[in-house]
């Protein structure tokens, strides 16, 4: 089962995407926000393209586990890509949240190990955050595997 992440900020959508078997996930691209019916429509054309059947998406949490405003607006992203899925012919798919406070921090940190300049890890952060968020989901899919 192939997944897709997003990590969704204001200007722009990270995007990683899972192995065929969902155990491995590698940062794919980053898109350019572009109003919430373009962009629901650029990821349809990405859910097909590549055949996947599970979305995890970054819910910006406040610190204290709470949402506020950047997650109402994420969620709202949610819902219409949900709504438009609902609307399509094909396989189902489905959508989670994870929890993704950090994955922007983290991920800079690992793109600071990395020989490039600091404009090409601004252009590479956003789909690393979703590689982040979507490699938690699916090492927490397979948890109980692990311990059987």
């Amino acid at each position: 089962m192939r997944a897709l992440a997003l990590d969704v900020g204001t200007r722009t959508i990270g995007l990683a995407l899972s192995d065929p078997d969902g155990i491995l996930a590698s940062p794919w691209e980053t898109l350019r926000r572009r109003g919430e019916a373009a962009d629901v429509t650029e990821l349809l054309r990405r859910i097909d393209d590549r055949e996947v059947r599970q979305v995890v998406v970054g819910l910006p949490l406040e610190l204290d586990g709470r949402e506020g405003r950047r997650a109402r607006r994420v969620r709202q992203l949610i819902d219409a890509l949900a709504q438009a899925l609902r609307e399509r012919s094909g396989e189902p798919v489905a959508i989670d949240t994870w929890d993704e406070r950090f994955s922007s921090a983290e991920a800079d940190r690992a793109l600071r190990h990395v020989d490039m300049s600091r404009a090409q890890r601004r252009d590479k952060i956003d789909a690393v955050a979703a590689q982040i968020i979507l490699q938690g989901w699916l090492d927490l899919r397979r948890a109980p595997e692990a311990m059987a």
